[in-house]
């Protein structure tokens, strides 16, 4: 994690220049405390380490299954599984999520998506992971938050914070957004971060926010969107722990559907996943 303060941030944004195709307005930000002032504390992570093949540590993650007839669906195409073959250890230090066009349960794609839920949330902190995407139209990797009020209250009542989120037919822009009551799938509040000259495919980049009464968000330590309730056509439903979720979709109607050329497998190789809160 680079020790940079959010004023430093944005004034590395302005001197990339070309090097940064989006980095939208309105994101005044007065906060100008470093890393270290702020006295993060870890309070969870994962660096996946372990044998390639194996899957994801059942002490921390969990698995959806199926597809989106399970209520969590974008009119999406993937069936979710647990199988190694979509998610697994590759015996480096990262953890791969494969997207395959395969006929699986009715399906013609698979892929994985897993989460904490019922094993860790937290509210409030930062939020980090440290992330290679991939390229394909139809292909949709996101690294996302969503409310513990989920199986209670529902979505979108519970909340819903996307770190990152990606359309891989433009690897060189990613999105963080907030859904929430009064705001949420095409009329979620959200904002758009790339690059002229890169793409999130070719190497790994941080992804982050920080979370309080503000939700700042971050790529590679340069903050680029606060949002505040003042921000929000609803409620601030931010209040509450909420768990980390992983997953590669393939179709649905935030990225629209693979092509002929969409090339397969697709993967998204996670470096490492750290949560900190802030100490006294």
């Amino acid at each position: 994690m680079m020790k940079r303060s959010s004023k430093n941030s944005l004034l590395t944004a302005s001197l990339l220049g070309a090097a940064i195709l989006f980095l939208l307005p309105n994101c005044e930000v007065s906060d100008t405390q470093t890393l270290d002032q702020r006295n993060w504390q870890l309070t969870w992570s994962d660096d996946f380490e372990g044998a390639a093949g194996q899957s994801p540590d059942a002490s921390k993650w969990a698995f959806d299954i199926g597809t989106g007839a399970n209520g969590w669906g974008n009119q999406e195409l993937q069936y979710y599984t647990n199988r190694p073959e979509n998610a697994a250890l590759d015996g480096k230090g990262n953890l791969v999520i494969t997207a395959k066009r395969e006929a699986y349960s009715g399906a013609p794609f698979t892929s994985a998506r897993i989460k904490t839920q019922g094993l860790f949330s937290q509210a409030y902190g930062r939020f980090e992971a440290r992330i290679k995407t991939h390229y394909g139209p139809g292909v949709w990797p996101a690294f996302w938050l969503l409310g513990d009020g989920v199986s209670t209250i529902g979505w979108p009542l519970c909340g819903e914070i996307d770190v990152m989120e990606l359309r891989g037919q433009e690897p060189n822009i990613i999105n963080g957004t907030v859904h929430g009551p009064g705001y949420s799938g095409g009329a979620a509040i959200t904002k758009t971060y790339g690059f002229a000259n890169g793409r999130f495919d070719t190497d790994f980049h941080l992804f982050a926010i920080e979370w309080g009464d503000y939700i700042d968000y971050f790529v590679d330590d340069v903050l680029y969107q606060r949002l505040t309730p003042d921000d929000l056509t609803g409620d601030w439903v931010f209040d509450s722990p909420f768990f980390l979720i992983l997953n590669v979709a393939v179709g649905g109607n935030y990225v629209g559907f693979p092509i002929s050329k969409t090339p397969f497998p697709q993967s998204m190789v996670v470096d490492y996943i750290k949560v900190y809160s802030q100490g006294n």
